[in-house]
């Protein structure tokens, strides 16, 4: 594992390392529109200190503002005690040093992440629709999915990522709005035909440019991305010891008939399966493997859940010959495959799927739960100015803290 930890921390370094260079080009690109040769340098100083900026702010609160942007909130015990449950069993079976913290998004579309700097720092995030769609040994196998992230250290490469490669396509859409503005320039800053020349020429380098390094930014980004999804499923079906779960869980998530709202083009490669609902199509810009690819793999492991086993099943199912690293290859421990817990969907219908997931987020948004005698269960909202409310149908005075 030591060996996939390892290359983990060097994405990340070759990411800032590659960002770095791509803002400072886009920085002097933007200063050649404006000012022509003499504004690059200008623009490349600026760009260099928005990337110092960025580093430190993807290191220090980049996992928060991600949590933030998806519209996920930090929940206790009492909200969803199967998800704390779950996590804490996963937090166990993988030998983190701290319990993740937990977090709902409400959404219906049934999906999850993971995010922070490291296993001291770490966060899971569901959506509303997950909790509600899936039995306990499918959410665990989510949980494991993404407490793997964690324990193979990959969680800071899209953390850092969704910060800068939003910053890129935000100063490329910058450059671009400003092209307008440096054709006026190049002929402000030229007193010849040649010189206009050769500020025609910077500039149309400059809109190359513009257009080239948000492209490249979001193929390195998405290309990475891909690889660490295989391995995080073989690290979950050997927490869970039950590879149905994962598989189960993913071709829920597939079913989804909508796209989780708050996803976007730089969070999206966080997300355990693409929130955008294009789960089949595959290309240079692919967030993810194809799902159906790894719920073949995951249906096809029988009687062994280790990492050998999904090694065979990745090959079995005609995908090549490996995608697991060499030094979790070598761990040719065997791990017997459980039998299923038996808990089946929470819930049997979609009206009862919806309406829970709709209390689900009430809890989430502190509203209080209060059940009369004569069976009406009353859902107040945290801003109520009193302690004492009245049934509808019983009219009777209801007391509550």
């Amino acid at each position: 594992m030591w060996e996939q930890i390892q290359v983990n921390k060097r994405n990340s370094v070759l990411l800032l390392i590659v960002m770095a260079l791509l803002l400072v080009t886009l920085g002097g690109a933007i200063g050649l529109a404006f000012a022509g040769g003499q504004g690059a340098p200008v623009g490349m100083l600026a760009a260099a200190g928005v990337w110092m900026v960025l580093t430190l702010v993807s290191f220090s609160s980049g996992d928060k503002l991600l949590l933030a942007s998806s519209g996920a909130v930090e929940v206790n015990s009492d909200v969803h005690p199967t998800l704390f449950n779950i996590v804490e069993e996963m937090k166990i079976a993988a030998n983190l040093p701290v319990m993740p913290k937990v977090y709902i998004i409400n959404d219906p579309s049934p999906n999850a992440f993971a995010t922070g700097r490291n296993p001291q720092n770490a966060s899971v995030a569901v959506t509303a629709g997950l909790l509600t769609k899936l039995s306990r040994d499918e959410l665990q196998g989510v949980i494991a999915h993404e407490v793997s992230h964690i324990v193979h250290r990959d969680i800071l490469f899209p953390t850092l990522a969704s910060v800068m490669l939003g910053s890129v396509i935000l100063l490329s859409r910058v450059m671009m709005h400003s092209t307008r503005f440096g054709s006026m320039s190049s002929r402000r800053y030229s007193g010849s035909s040649g010189k206009n020349s050769g500020a025609g020429l910077f500039l149309l380098l400059a809109v190359i440019l513009a257009i080239l390094a948000p492209i490249f930014a979001q193929l390195l980004y998405f290309a990475l991305s891909r690889r660490r999804e295989y391995l995080a499923d073989a690290g979950a079906v050997r927490l869970t010891r039950y590879p149905q779960g994962l598989a189960g869980a993913l071709e829920k998530i597939s079913g989804a008939k909508q796209s989780v709202a708050s996803a976007n083009m730089a969070t999206a490669p966080m997300y355990i399966a693409n929130p955008f609902r294009d789960f089949r199509a595959v290309s240079l810009f692919s967030t993810h493997p194809p799902i159906q690819d790894r719920i073949r793999i995951l249906r096809t492991m029988a009687g062994d859940a280790g990492f050998e086993s999904y090694q065979n099943a990745y090959r079995s199912v005609g995908l090549g010959n490996a995608i697991l690293p060499n030094s979790i290859r070598k761990q040719a421990d065997k791990v017997p495959v459980r039998q299923a817990s038996g808990a089946d969907y929470p819930f049997s219908s979609t009206a009862n799927q919806t309406h829970q997931t709709g209390d689900l987020m009430r809890k989430v948004n502190g509203f209080e739960f209060v059940t009369c005698p004569c069976g009406v269960k009353l859902k107040l909202p945290p801003n109520l100015n009193t302690d004492k409310v009245r049934c509808p149908r019983c009219k009777q005075i209801l007391s509550f803290q």
